[in-house]
C-alpha cells in the first residue's frame, strides 16, 4: 500500500541538458543584433551547455518581443522584460542573479564583441580563473577600433584612474565582456551599485582579495546597426563611482554625481555673474539673481542628462521637472542660509559656517529633487 502522502515522482532532465554557462546581454534598443547574437552563440558554444539571457529595459524598438520570439523557437534563450527599471549594471546583476549555471559571462548586444574567444574564456575558468576578461588593448590580436575617439579617451582616462586610486592593474577595467564563476558575483552583490556603466570595475573594486584574472586579447568590432547608449557623458558618470569606491561604497554613486554636477553650476554661476555685470552692466542684485537662475537651469539639464539619465525627463515632463527642481533649489537656499547662520552664531567660523550650510543645502537639494523632480 501506498502512503497518501506520498508526492508524485517527477522525471528529471539529464545533468547534461543543466547550463554549464549563462552569458548575460543587457540591451536597449537591439531588436537588430540579437538574432544575430544567438546564431554566432549556436556556432561557437557547440561543446558547451549555454544559455543566453537578454535583459532588456523596455525598449521602443520592442526588442524584447524579438527575443521572446526567438525564445519561443530556442529554449536556450530567455528574455528578462523590465519595465521602470534602467542602467546597464542594474540589468546585469539583474540578469547574473537569475542565471542557473555555475559560470556567468556578460557581452553586449551589438555585436562588437568577438564571440569566438568566449570557448577560450570558460575554459581559462575551467583551468582555475576567478575573472576572465575580453581586453582591447593587450595582446597581438587586440584592438579598440571600434571606439570613437571620445570613448577611447574616456576609456584610457578611466584605466589610468583605476590603476592609480583602486590599484586595479588590469589592462582593460573598462569591459564591458567578461566571465567568471557565479560564486564571485553572489559573494558581492550587496555591494554592488545598479547605477552606471560599468560593472566589471564595481565587481573588482568590490571583491576584498585579489581575483585570480586572466585577460584575453580580442579585436573590438565596429557597430554595424544600432546606436550606441554610451556617450562622453559615461567618463563623468565612471568618476562617481571612482569616488564611492573610494569612500568605501557609503556615498551613493547618484549623490556623488550630483555634487560634481553642482560644482559645475558654481563656475556657470561665476562666469554669469561676471557677463550680467560688465556685459550687460546689471546692478548686482539683478545680476546675482539672474546668474542663479541660469545655474539652476544649468544644473537641472546636465543632472537629467547625466545623474538621472535612468529616469531622464522629456516633452512636458522636462518642463514641469524644471520647474520643481526651482522650487527645490530656492527651498534648498533658505536651508544653506538658516543652518550656516545658525551655526555662525554659536561658532563664528565662517569657512565651517559655510561648509555645514553648503553640505545642508545640497543635501537636501538631492534629497528633494530624487523625490519630487526625477521619482520613479
Amino acid at each position: 500500500m501506498h502512503s497518501t502522502d506520498s508526492q508524485p515522482s517527477v522525471a528529471l532532465a539529464p545533468n547534461l541538458l543543466a547550463p554549464e554557462l549563462s552569458i548575460i546581454v543587457p540591451t536597449f534598443n537591439e531588436k537588430a543584433n540579437v538574432g544575430e547574437l544567438v546564431r554566432r552563440l549556436d556556432l561557437v558554444l557547440r561543446d558547451i551547455a549555454w544559455e543566453v539571457i537578454f535583459v532588456d529595459d523596455n525598449s521602443p524598438d520592442r526588442t524584447y518581443e524579438i527575443v521572446k520570439q526567438i525564445a519561443h523557437k530556442d529554449s536556450r534563450v530567455r528574455c528578462i522584460h523590465r519595465v521602470g527599471r534602467r542602467g546597464l549594471s542594474g540589468a546585469c546583476i539583474e540578469g547574473i542573479m537569475s542565471s542557473s549555471a555555475p559560470t556567468v559571462a556578460v557581452m553586449d548586444a551589438d555585436l562588437q564583441h568577438d564571440e569566438t574567444i568566449l570557448p577560450k574564456m570558460y575554459q581559462a575558468i575551467r583551468d582555475g580563473a576567478d575573472l576572465v576578461i575580453g581586453t582591447r588593448y593587450s595582446g597581438e590580436d587586440a584592438s579598440s577600433q571600434g571606439l570613437s575617439p571620445i570613448r577611447q579617451w574616456g576609456s584610457n582616462l578611466a584605466t589610468d584612474l583605476a590603476r592609480k586610486f583602486l590599484h586595479i592593474d588590469v589592462s582593460d577595467p573598462m569591459s564591458g565582456f567578461f566571465m567568471l564563476p557565479r560564486t564571485r558575483v553572489d559573494a558581492v552583490t550587496a555591494k554592488l551599485s545598479e547605477e552606471g556603466f560599468k560593472i566589471l570595475l564595481d565587481i573588482i573594486a568590490s571583491t576584498p582579495t585579489p581575483l585570480k584574472t586572466v585577460e584575453i586579447p580580442y579585436h573590438f568590432r565596429q557597430r554595424i546597426a544600432g546606436e550606441s547608449k554610451l556617450d562622453s557623458l559615461v567618463t563623468a558618470e565612471y568618476l562617481g563611482l571612482l569616488c564611492s569606491k573610494l569612500s568605501g561604497g557609503y556615498l551613493p554613486i547618484r549623490f556623488l554625481m550630483f555634487l560634481i554636477v553642482g560644482a559645475t553650476g558654481i563656475a556657470v554661476h561665476l562666469a554669469m555673474l561676471q557677463v550680467a555685470l560688465h556685459a550687460f552692466g546689471f546692478a548686482f542684485p539683478t545680476a546675482q539673481l539672474t546668474a542663479t537662475l541660469v545655474a539652476i537651469a544649468w544644473n537641472f539639464v546636465l543632472n537629467n542628462q547625466l545623474t538621472y539619465r535612468d529616469r531622464r525627463l522629456k516633452g512636458i515632463k522636462f518642463l514641469f521637472g524644471m520647474a520643481t527642481f526651482y522650487v527645490v533649489c530656492s527651498l534648498g537656499t533658505f536651508a544653506n542660509v538658516g543652518a550656516s547662520s545658525w551655526l555662525f552664531e554659536r561658532e563664528p567660523n565662517q569657512i565651517i559656517a559655510g561648509l555645514a550650510g553648503a553640505i545642508l543645502g545640497a543635501v537636501f537639494n538631492y534629497a528633494a529633487s530624487s523625490t519630487l523632480t526625477w521619482h520613479k
